[in-house]
């Protein structure tokens, strides 16, 4: 059990939220400023209002990143300086650093390099989709790192962060601790463990996915400039919101590259099954309106096998310029009769035994000589042995 912080720990941690308004966003793109943020100058650290709990200023925003995610703040940047003094602070710090060693020297280094080389393509699109993504940003980035946009959906609620000044030492360290067991099923086999994730977002005081994509943020080298609730109205259009019966139906992370570029970050809770997601509804035309961009998909539970999922498949294999999945995405027979090109990697030979929807005509695909298949050195999604993974790259035409 890690050490408790001390009270002197909390003391410092005022967390009250954004004042939000119904106004529309810019539609300038994720270059635009956010002035609310970076207008703050001296004043208080938080604004009045209790909704998403979350410094209004952005040196701040960032510094409650860094600490979620285990590392020292940037000069001039104290506002959890009482957290990072605690007894607890060193053992949340070590665990961190070794997560995150364990993902960059087993897949992170390798994916980013695969990627480079094999999707240069689908980088350069401005956007990306990762449907049943969870709060993934990790992957996300490392496949796509040029993307200016990042929309992220799934079933977990993005709920607002605690008001620390209510939590007792005990309830802050175990917070971080439900946090690193977020976390490590994903940096150590490369994919969130649907059922231990909800259980973990939701057994402590930290809940919800905001902690982690701060955290993944934080980890990525992304310095966080804003926060806020958003929802869709029904253009498909992304409009500041409040919270409404605990959690946010949305939220937007405004985030600075590490190579210097302004970025946003969507994630949604959003049922993507066929009665919640239709053509032509708001949560879709809203992908489209990011200029129809490339999808990533990874360890989706085989939902779009189902008939109850046609929708979002039909979207993918008609709309998207590229699909990079692993099995459990779209079937391979839709892909192929949706008339895509299929590259192959790795050497797929079968799934997971709690699975059923085995594909033996993807199995047979590797050997028949029809597609381009090369070897990679880095498991990916449930296959996560390198030796028996795989991965597809679909394309349009």
């Amino acid at each position: 059990m890690p050490p408790a912080f001390s009270k002197r720990a909390i003391s410092c941690l005022a967390a009250l939220s954004f004042l939000l308004t119904g106004c529309q966003l810019p539609e300038e793109g994720v270059s635009a400023t956010v002035k609310r943020a970076e207008s703050v100058g001296q004043g208080p650290l938080y604004t009045g209002a209790a909704e998403l709990n979350v410094p209004i200023r952005a040196s701040a925003i960032n510094d409650v990143a860094r600490m979620l995610a285990g590392m020292e703040a940037y000069a001039g940047q104290t506002a959890f300086a009482a957290v990072r003094d605690s007894s607890a602070w060193p053992y949340h710090q070590q665990q961190m650093n070794a997560m995150w060693s364990r993902h960059e020297r087993g897949r992170g280094e390798r994916i980013r390099a695969w990627a480079a080389l094999e999707i240069g393509d689908l980088q350069r699109h401005r956007a990306l989709f990762y449907p049943f993504s969870g709060p993934d940003f990790l992957f996300a980035n490392e496949i796509f790192p040029l993307a200016e946009t990042y929309i992220l959906c799934g079933l977990e609620p993005a709920e607002p962060l605690p008001d620390l000044r209510t939590l007792s030492p005990g309830e802050v360290a175990l917070g971080l601790d439900g946090l690193r067991n977020s976390l490590s099923s994903i940096t150590d086999a490369g994919y969130f463990v649907t059922k231990d994730m909800r259980n973990d977002l939701q057994s402590t005081r930290f809940r919800g996915t905001l902690p982690v994509l701060l955290a993944f943020l934080a980890r990525t080298g992304a310095t966080v400039e804003s926060v806020d609730i958003v929802q869709l109205d029904g253009t498909g259009t992304p409009v500041l919101a409040g919270v409404t019966g605990g959690a946010a139906p949305g939220l937007m992370i405004r985030f600075r590259s590490s190579m210097g570029s302004m970025k946003r970050l969507f994630y949604f809770r959003q049922d993507l099954s066929n009665g919640s997601t239709r053509p032509g509804g708001a949560f879709l035309t809203f992908v489209a309106k990011q200029g129809y961009p490339p999808a990533l998909v990874k360890s989706a539970s085989y939902l779009m096998h189902d008939s109850g999922f046609s929708n979002i498949r039909t979207y993918l294999t008609r709309f998207t310029p590229g699909i990079v999945q692993d099995p459990s995405g779209v079937p391979y027979r839709d892909l192929v009769n949706a008339g895509l090109t299929v590259d192959l990697y790795g050497n797929y030979q079968g799934t997971l035994g709690i699975f059923s929807q085995q594909q033996p005509d993807l199995t047979a695909a590797y050997y028949s000589g029809q597609h381009r298949v090369q070897p990679v050195d880095f498991g990916f999604g449930y296959l996560y042995n390198r030796s028996t993974t795989s991965l597809m790259v679909a394309r349009r035409r």
